[in-house]
C-alpha cells in the first residue's frame, strides 16, 4: 500500500468509526457538539478533559481528514487546509473551546447550506414522489396489481378515476380527462380518448382506460425529471470553489501574518488568532449557499435547474433566441377567418356550417381546427350524407343536399374550377402574412375561404417586452415561411427574425453571435431545437408531453407557468449573481478586519473564532432569503 493510499484509508476508517462519513451535517452531531462546547465554557476549564474536545473530535476531524485526503492525494490544496491548520494550531497551545468552536460553526454552516439546498430541490422531489407505485396491469387472465417498475413497453394497464398515470402510453380504450398541471403546468383537465398521449405522473380525473405503455421505467416522464433532481447541485457551478481555486494564496498569506505577528510580538496566542480568524468560512458557504437559494426559487416557479452553472451563465446572458411555433405560438393551427367570397350567395354562418360539417370526420388536423372552431362558436353542424378524404389536397362531402369542397389550390385545380375568384384583397393580405388558407367550394361553384394559423400566445408580447426591459436583446429563429415568421415577429416587436432555419442553421446562427461577442440564451420546445439548446451558453426548454429531447438537452426547463416565469427566470439570476457578490464582499472585509483586531490583541482565538464565523451564519441566512424573492 502506498502512503497516499494509506492516508486515504486511515481517513474512512476514522470517519467510519465516528459514523460521519455521510451525516457530517447531522442535527444531533451538531447538538451534541453544541452542548460540550457550552459545558466547556461553563466549566471554565475545571474539568480534568476539556469537553470542547466532543466538538473537535465530531465536527473537526472529518474537516481535517478532507484536508489531508486533498493535500496528500490529489495535491490539492483547498480552503479546509486553512481551517485545519487553525483548527491544529488552537489545540497546541490548548485552545480547545476555539477549535471547537472553529468546527462546530463551519460545520453549522454546511448544515444550513445544505437544508438550502434540500429546499431546493424539494419541489422537483415532490414530482418524483407523484408516480405511483403500483399499476393495474391488463392480462389474458385479468387485472393484476404489479410494481409499476414491473411495467414494460407495450403492456396495457387500467387507470380507475382518481388515479395516477404510472406510466407514458397511449389509451386504448375508454375516455376520460386528465389533469396534466404536473407536466404542462396547464390547470385546466384535457379530455383523452382512444388513441390519445397521456404521461405518467398525471391524474386520470373520470372515467377507466387502459393505457399501452410507450414508456416505461427510467424512460418514463417523471423519471426524467427524476434526472434534473440529481444533477440539481449547487456545487458545479464555476465559481462555488472560487475560495479553493484561491486557497493556495490564502493559505500562504495567513501562515506569513501569522509568523509576521509571532515575530513582532511573540505571543504564540496573537499568531494562533490570526490563523482562526483567516479561516475562509464565510467566503466558502457564500457562493454555493446563493445557488442554492436561487434553485430553490426556480423550481417553485416552476423552472427546473440542472445545475448552478445554468444560473450563472443565465445572468450574463445578452440576448434570448426564441423559437417560435410552440414556444411564442400556441404550436396547433386555428382558424382566424371564415370569409365568403364578394358576391357570393352563401352568407358567413352558412359558409361556416358547411365547412364544419364536411370537416367534421376529417382527421387532418387542420379539419380538426376548423371542427374546434365552430363547436366554440356554436356553429351547426350536420352528419355528411357522403364523405371522402382527398389526400394532400382536402375533403369532399355531400351536407345538406350540397357537394361542398374544402383544401388547397392543388384541390381546386383537380374539381376543374377557376382558381381567380379566390383571388382578393382580403385573402392576398392573409396569404402574405403567413396564414394557410383552404378554399371552399359549394356545389362547384367557390364560395368562400377558411384562414387558419399558428396563433401568437397572449402572454408572448408582454414576456418579450419584459425580457427587453431587462437590457436583453430578443432575436426568433424558426423553420417557417418568411412571411409567417415576420407576421410574428412583427406582433411581438421583435427585429432580428431568422425564417426557414434547419436545426443546423439555428446552431450556426447562435455560434455565429457568440463569436461576435454576444451571449445567447436560447429558449425552444421541440426536437429540432434540441442541438441549439445544447449549443447555447444558456439553453432553456419549454418542458411538456413530447419535449423530452429538448428537454435532455436543455440547462432549465420551464414545466409550470411557461413563458410568464422567463422575466423572472433571468431577473432571478441576475439577483443570485449579485447575492454572491455582496457574499464574499462581506466575507472578505470581515476577514480584514478581524485580522487587524487580532493582531492588536483585541481578539483571542476564542472571540476572534465566534466573530469571523459569525459571518458564515449570516452570508447562509443572507443567501436563505433568495428563496422567496419575487421581484423583477
Amino acid at each position: 500500500m502506498t502512503f497516499k493510499e494509506g492516508v486515504d484509508a486511515a481517513c474512512t476508517r476514522v470517519e467510519g468509526l465516528l459514523d460521519i462519513g455521510g451525516t457530517r451535517k447531522d442535527v444531533a452531531l451538531l447538538a451534541i457538539s453544541a452542548v460540550a462546547l457550552v459545558a466547556s465554557f461553563a466549566s471554565g476549564g475545571a474539568l480534568p478533559v476539556d469537553p470542547a474536545w466532543v466538538a473537535i473530535i465530531l465536527c473537526g476531524i472529518p474537516i481535517v481528514c478532507g484536508a489531508v485526503i486533498g493535500l496528500v492525494t490529489e495535491f490539492d490544496i483547498k480552503a479546509d487546509v486553512l481551517v485545519s491548520i487553525a483548527l491544529i494550531a488552537s489545540v497546541a497551545v490548548g485552545e480547545y473551546f476555539a477549535a471547537g468552536e472553529v468546527a462546530l460553526i463551519m460545520q453549522l454552516g454546511g448544515l444550513l447550506e445544505e437544508l438550502t439546498a434540500a429546499r431546493a430541490r424539494a419541489g422537483i422531489e415532490r414530482l418524483v414522489e407523484m408516480t405511483p407505485a403500483t399499476a393495474r396491469l391488463v392480462e389474458a387472465g385479468g387485472v393484476h396489481e404489479v410494481e409499476a417498475s414491473a411495467v414494460h413497453v407495450g403492456d396495457v394497464v387500467r387507470v380507475l378515476p382518481g388515479e395516477t398515470i404510472p406510466v407514458d402510453g397511449e389509451v386504448v380504450s375508454g375516455s376520460t380527462s386528465v389533469d396534466e398541471a404536473v407536466v404542462t403546468g396547464e390547470p385546466l383537465p384535457k379530455d383523452k380518448g382512444a388513441g390519445d398521449a397521456v404521461s405518467a405522473g398525471t391524474v386520470n380525473r373520470h372515467g377507466a382506460v387502459d393505457v399501452r405503455a410507450t414508456r416505461a421505467g427510467d424512460d418514463g416522464t417523471i423519471a426524467r425529471m427524476a434526472r434534473l433532481v440529481a444533477s440539481a447541485d449547487a456545487g458545479k457551478a464555476r465559481i462555488v470553489h472560487l475560495a479553493d481555486r484561491w486557497a493556495t494564496w490564502v493559505v500562504i498569506v495567513a501562515l506569513v501574518a501569522a509568523a509576521g505577528t509571532f515575530a513582532f510580538t511573540g505571543e504564540v496566542l496573537r499568531a494562533v488568532t490570526v490563523l482562526v480568524v483567516f479561516c475562509p468560512c464565510a467566503f466558502v458557504l457564500a457562493t454555493p449557499a446563493a445557488i442554492a437559494a436561487g434553485i430553490g426559487n426556480a423550481t417553485r416557479h416552476g423552472c427546473l435547474v440542472r445545475e448552478g452553472d445554468a444560473l450563472e451563465r443565465l445572468a450574463q446572458a445578452q440576448v434570448v433566441a426564441f423559437d417560435k411555433t410552440g414556444t411564442l405560438t400556441e404550436g396547433r393551427p386555428s382558424v382566424s377567418a371564415v370569409e365568403p367570397l364578394p358576391g357570393s350567395v352563401i352568407g358567413h354562418e352558412e359558409l361556416f356550417s358547411l365547412v364544419a360539417s364536411a370537416e367534421s370526420l376529417s382527421e387532418h388536423p387542420l379539419g380538426e381546427a376548423v371542427v374546434e372552431a365552430a363547436k366554440v362558436e356554436g356553429v351547426a353542424m350536420d352528419e355528411p350524407a357522403s364523405f371522402s378524404m382527398r389526400p394532400g389536397l382536402g375533403v369532399v362531402a355531400s351536407v345538406a343536399g350540397h357537394e361542398v369542397a374544402v383544401g388547397n389550390a392543388p384541390l381546386v385545380e383537380s374539381l376543374g374550377l377557376d382558381a381567380d375568384p379566390w383571388i382578393c384583397d382580403g385573402l392576398s393580405a392573409q396569404v402574405a402574412q403567413g396564414a394557410t388558407v383552404s378554399y371552399v367550394a359549394v356545389d362547384g361553384e367557390p364560395a368562400g375561404y377558411v384562414v387558419l394559423a399558428d396563433t401568437v400566445r397572449p402572454e408572448a408580447a408582454g414576456v418579450v417586452s419584459s425580457i427587453r426591459s431587462l437590457g436583453l436583446g430578443a432575436a426568433m429563429l424558426t423553420g417557417d415561411a418568411e412571411a409567417a415568421a415576420r407576421s410574428v415577429g412583427s406582433a411581438l416587436c421583435i427585429a432580428d427574425v431568422v425564417a426557414g432555419c434547419l436545426p443546423e442553421d439555428k446552431l450556426a446562427w447562435v455560434e455565429r453571435s457568440e463569436e461576435e461577442g454576444r451571449k445567447v440564451a436560447m429558449v425552444g420546445d421541440g426536437v429540432n431545437d434540441a442541438p441549439t439548446l445544447a449549443r447555447a451558453y444558456c439553453g432553456i426548454a419549454m418542458g411538456g408531453v413530447g419535449s423530452d429531447i429538448a428537454m435532455e438537452a436543455a440547462d432549465i426547463t420551464v414545466v409550470g407557468g411557461g413563458l410568464v416565469e422567463l422575466p423572472h427566470l433571468f431577473a432571478l439570476s441576475r439577483k443570485m449573481m449579485r447575492k454572491i457578490r455582496a457574499n464574499l464582499a462581506f466575507s472578505m472585509t470581515l476577514n480584514l478586519v478581524a485580522i487587524a483586531l487580532a493582531i492588536a490583541a483585541v481578539l483571542d482565538p476564542v472571540t476572534g473564532a465566534l466573530v469571523h464565523n459569525c459571518g458564515s451564519v449570516f452570508v447562509v441566512v443572507n443567501s436563505a432569503l433568495l428563496l422567496r424573492w419575487e421581484g423583477r
